[in-house]
């Protein structure tokens, strides 16, 4: 179906509904290096006009890709909610984007809709939202998950403790956990992106932290970020496996880019759930995406770059996540050049993948020949936590020293919780408080706590 918008006496035409989706989206580099972005400002707002008027409906009638080409279609269509899409069925685009933003829509009614959200729904409305309406509606939503402590409740803010090391040292590795606990970073994960997926080192990766877990009665998970078919084979080995982590497109090639589809997926979640780990709760996978992706793999289908990555939250709500986080920056500025495309990408990602409930955390990162910087990344920091951002990264002085990019820090999610009055995830802040290293304020006393401090390099810096 074509569309088609005048302004002044210029009409524009879209010849179908993903083109009209590209030309709709603001302006990032990956879409203009994929030939897919609006040729100027007034085609991009002709095609947001457009946009507007397209029914709900058609997204259900009119794929972007093909429902026979493509798995992620057939997952998008076939587990689709239409009791719960009665509730908005009546709504274009434009009227969704007011009732999403009116009072009398709370984050009940938004949860109970999620399952009738399709992607290209979500990625439609983001599209017509400015940076405050992507905030705002985001932060009406609570998406809870748990493991061993229990993660996205409203006043709360968690972190994952990324530890990295060039050579997966022990030591190394050790003394950043050390060091990230001390300034309560961890309850959302401890997790490791190990320099090699070999089973032996990611092995000893998984035993340290289950060690230190154990040692010091940490409630908390730990995950070796590797590849899907290493998790499965560690399992079978009976190693200590917490989550199951896996990078995710929006498309069936971009995915078996990554080496994974939909079959190996159900194989890994039920592998990893059939364990039983937690202790509260068993929401068991951990994926991250990034907008970029599906391009970089040449995998996006004449897709823009923001449609296909919501696409891809289709695949981790398919699997109950404990944890979902959009790496933001990390591809590189051929897909998103700057910090204002940075900051509004991260924006419309938290958004999207709320609105189709999931536990949205977000890596919050730049590559060093990005046109951006830690002022920009301060400014996401402070956006996404107001938006209900579930978790950051905590990296070591913001520093990955293993994968070579800028992301936030210790001190970072120290700083969020203070101005925002927030706190870690209840049992952990417990933990915490336990430790001496957190007092009933949610003030950080870890460096006053000496004896604790020599206790964990006594044990673990030998």
């Amino acid at each position: 179906m074509a569309y088609h918008n005048t302004i002044g006496r210029k009409t524009y035409r879209f010849s179908d509904l993903k083109t009209l989706l590209a030309k709709a989206s603001p302006h990032r580099s990956g879409d203009v290096l994929a030939g897919l972005a609006a040729e100027s400002y007034e085609e991009r707002v002709a095609a947001q006009i457009a946009l507007a008027d397209v029914p709900l409906k058609t997204f259900l009638n009119e794929a972007v890709i093909p429902y026979e080409d493509d798995e992620i279609t057939r997952l998008i269509i076939d587990n689709h909610n239409d009791i719960d899409f009665n509730l908005i069925s009546g709504l274009t685009i434009g009227e969704f984007r007011d009732w999403l933003l009116q009072d009398e829509t709370t984050g009940d009614i938004l949860s109970r809709i999620a399952s009738a959200v399709t992607p290209e729904m979500a990625a439609a409305v983001s599209k017509l939202m400015r940076n405050q309406d992507l905030v705002a509606v985001a932060r009406k939503i609570e998406v809870i998950t748990k493991f061993r402590d229990t993660i996205g409740l409203k006043g709360h803010f968690s972190t994952r403790l990324q530890p990295n090391h060039p050579t997966d040292d022990p030591k190394g590795i050790a003394a950043s956990m050390i060091d990230g606990l001390l300034y309560g970073s961890g309850d959302a994960v401890i997790g490791i992106n190990p320099a090699t997926d070999s089973l032996q080192e990611v092995s000893n990766l998984l035993l340290l932290m289950d060690r230190l877990r154990q040692q010091f009665e940490i409630p908390t998970q730990s995950c070796v970020l590797s590849h899907v078919s290493t998790t499965i084979e560690l399992i079978r080995q009976g190693l200590p496996v917490d989550l199951c982590f896996q990078s995710i497109g929006g498309t069936q090639k971009a995915n078996a880019s990554f080496g994974i589809n939909l079959s190996l997926l159900d194989e890994a979640y039920d592998a990893t759930l059939s364990l039983k780990r937690g202790t509260i709760g068993q929401n068991v996978m951990y994926f991250e995406t990034g907008q970029g992706s599906e391009l970089s793999a040449n995998a996006h289908h004449g897709v823009d770059q923001q449609t296909c990555e919501v696409r891809g939250y289709a695949v981790a709500r398919r699997y109950k996540p404990l944890l979902v986080n959009t790496v933001v920056g990390f591809i590189g500025p051929e897909y998103l050049y700057d910090g204002k495309q940075i900051i509004r990408a991260a924006l419309e990602d938290h958004f999207c993948g709320k609105l189709l409930g999931l536990p949205m955390g977000a890596d919050i990162c730049y590559t060093n020949h990005a046109e951006a910087d830690q002022d920009d990344m301060d400014n996401l920091l402070v956006l996404l936590g107001v938006a209900g951002c579930n978790f950051i990264m905590g990296v070591p002085g913001s520093d990955d020293i293993m994968l070579n990019y800028q992301s936030t820090s210790f001190h970072d999610a120290v700083y969020l919780r203070k101005v925002l009055g927030l706190r870690p995830a209840p049992e952990f802040e417990q933990w915490l408080m336990r430790q001496g290293i957190m007092d009933e304020k949610g003030d950080l006393i870890s460096r006053r706590n000496a004896g604790l401090i020599q206790e964990m390099q006594q044990l673990w810096m030998k």
